[in-house]
Formats: C-alpha cells, structure tokens, sequence
C-alpha cells in the first residue's frame, strides 16, 4: 500500500497521508518510536537537500494522537559536517523545543556489529535499539547512486568509519544489506521539493506531495519512477530485491492518491547530465559521497571542463604520490591537492580556474 498525498500545508499534508494509510495496524501505545530524517547537510529544506522539519511535526502528532509518547528524532549527518549544525539550521532544534522531542547525533553513538551471510555491518545502538523506525527521508537525486530515498537514507544510522568504509567496497550491495539488518517499520517521504540534480541541495524542483507505505523497496520504486528513474537502474534496489528484501511497485499495489487537485502538472525527470557530462575527467577509487558531491557542483558552476588531465578523488589514492590534481585529504600525495574532507566547492573552483582553461555558460 502506498499513499499520496499532495499540498502546501506540510504537516496537514503528512497527517492526511499517515492517516489514510495503514501505520496504525503496526502501531503500539507503549512501544518507542525513532523517526530518521535525512538532514546530510545544513541547509533548509527549501534548498532541496533535506526533510522538511514539518513533516517530521506531522508524524509526531499521529503519533501522538495514537498514544505513543517515547518519540525520538535520529540522525547523523554526512562525512565532514556536524549533525548538531543540521539539526540547528534545518529547524529541528526549534522544532524539538516546541514539541519537547529529543534531538540525537548519531555521531557521538556507540555501535553494534551484525552479520548478514558473510558481510558485517556496524549500526548505531540508538537506530537499533528502538522498537519501530520510521524513514523520512527526501525524494532527490544523488550524485553516485543518481537516486536517494528510503533505502539509502539509512546510511545515516551508521558510524562514520563505516560510511567511509561503504564506499571502499560495492556500495549499492552494502544498503542493500544495512537495510536487511535495520528494519524500517514505516516509510514518510519528503516529496515537497526534492533536488533532481545533488543530494546537497541548491535546485529545488516543487512537487508538493508526501508518499507514504511500509514497504520501503515498493515506496522505493515508486518515487524512482516519479523522477525518471527505472528501478533495475538503481544498484542498490536491484540488490535488495536481489537479496529477497521485497519486491517493487506494480500494478497489484494499492495506491491511494489525496487531495488531487493539488497535483502537479509536471513532473521534472531526473537528469543524469549533471554527473555524467563530468565523469569522463573524473578517475574516482571508493570516493565517500561528500567529497565527490562537492566536486561535482563545483564543476558544474564552472561550466565545460577544457582539460585533459583527469581529476583524481577517493580512498583509494591514500599513499599514492603522483604529478596532476586531487580532490580531498586522500589524494595529498598529488602534485596539486585540494584538502578537506570533504574539500570546499569554492576550493575546488578557484584551484581549477587557475589550473585549467574553464569555458564558463556551458
């Protein structure tokens, strides 16, 4: 079952969905609930890159109205910014304050190795130890994985070590596993005005909708398809349905559509130029998605990349000591380096305008 509804009054629009959908049939009065936004980096929400406090606001008081009162928000931020900051320029410090909900950083928390078949993962005690997850994350574009919603938006309930670690391996079969060992119990995703080009934010496409179901592979697969992309496309979910974790929206699946009149016209389809029209300058070994995000917006503020010498970015070039440019502290050993992990846009554009002829308008 999955449920659409569509408006610019976020929390009414989020209770109309929760409440025309099935949540409460897996709903306990003295149960703890741990609601995970995705708030990667600190921006509002308008910017397109994270979950609207609102719609946070609009699960708590169903909740509530439910009965339950042990309610937690979780979450850790991307490699290189602070959780902390996010939840203060996000709104969820406010938002915390006026609902009386504590704010935890998943940074700062313990964890716990699990096994699925061969593979161990470490998830933070909190996301585990909760009775019932609810995933909120945002329906936007990514610049590795091109798609980011529910699945990948656990990846924030993991250490950092960890994330870094994800991206030195196959990082679509590593979600898909982290989610066979961290259950979501429900889905609530921000489809208010997701980016379709970076999981940071800064080209918000309005939608005005929240989708919401269970079955986070189905809710998956749908928003997919809301945006252009076709499910097999996406690794990690044809490594979940692989792994037996579900299966993906069809025709058999209960869709209830609210408040239509609000619909969008149009929906912009997620355009892969932005990374693509890139890639062939990039040689990229286990990038984490922070360093490569920021490369790539840097790039596409500058315009048409004019040079032939590849831009080098990833964990694999630690130790590597060679002539031409890196991106980040794992490429130090090049000749032209651009530190920080992750390293500035604006770094990265000023040392590529002096290295490199830049065709700007493109």
């Amino acid at each position: 079952m999955v449920v659409v509804s569509y408006g610019i009054d976020i929390i009414k629009t989020t209770y109309e969905a929760l409440s025309a959908s099935d949540l409460s049939t897996y709903l306990e009065k003295d149960m703890s609930v741990s609601i995970k936004p995705n708030l990667v980096v600190p921006r509002p929400a308008y910017d397109g890159a994270t979950t609207h406090p609102e719609v946070v606001e609009g699960i708590v008081l169903f909740l509530r109205n439910f009965g339950i009162s042990d309610i937690k928000i979780i979450e850790s931020s991307w490699i290189g910014d602070s959780t902390r900051q996010s939840f203060d320029v996000c709104g969820y410090v406010e938002l915390s304050q006026k609902l009386g909900i504590p704010l935890i950083d998943l940074k700062s928390d313990k964890k716990t190795m699990l096994t699925y078949g061969k593979t161990n993962v470490a998830i933070c005690n909190e996301a585990l130890k909760t009775d019932f997850l609810i995933n909120a994350p945002v329906l936007k574009a990514h610049s590795q994985t091109y798609f980011t919603c529910c699945l990948k938006n656990l990846k924030g309930c993991i250490p950092d070590s960890e994330k870094r670690r994800f991206h030195t391996l196959d990082l679509h079969q590593q979600i898909a596993i982290l989610n066979m060992l961290l259950k979501t119990g429900y889905c609530v995703v921000d489809g208010i005005c997701g980016d379709l080009t970076s999981e940071a934010g800064g080209q918000p496409v309005e939608s005005n909708r929240i989708i919401v179901g269970r079955d986070p592979l189905i809710v998956d697969s749908y928003c997919a398809e809301l945006i252009g992309c076709k499910p097999d496309d996406i690794g990690y979910l044809y490594e979940a349905k692989a792994l037996g974790f579900g299966e993906y929206f069809s025709s058999s699946t209960k869709l209830t559509e609210l408040n239509v009149d609000n619909k969008p016209t149009q929906t912009s389809p997620a355009s892969r130029r932005t990374t693509d029209q890139y890639r062939q300058h990039i040689s990229e070994d286990s990038a984490c998605s922070a360093c490569f995000s920021s490369l790539i917006y840097a790039l596409s503020k500058m315009g048409k990349y004019r040079s032939n010498e590849m831009i080098h970015i990833g964990q694999g070039y630690k130790g590597v000591n060679k002539k031409g440019i890196g991106i980040g502290n794992c490429t130090k050993g090049f000749e032209h380096c651009i530190q920080g992990c992750p390293p500035k846009a604006t770094e990265i554009i000023d040392t590529l305008n002096t290295l490199f002829p830049i065709e700007a308008g493109c």
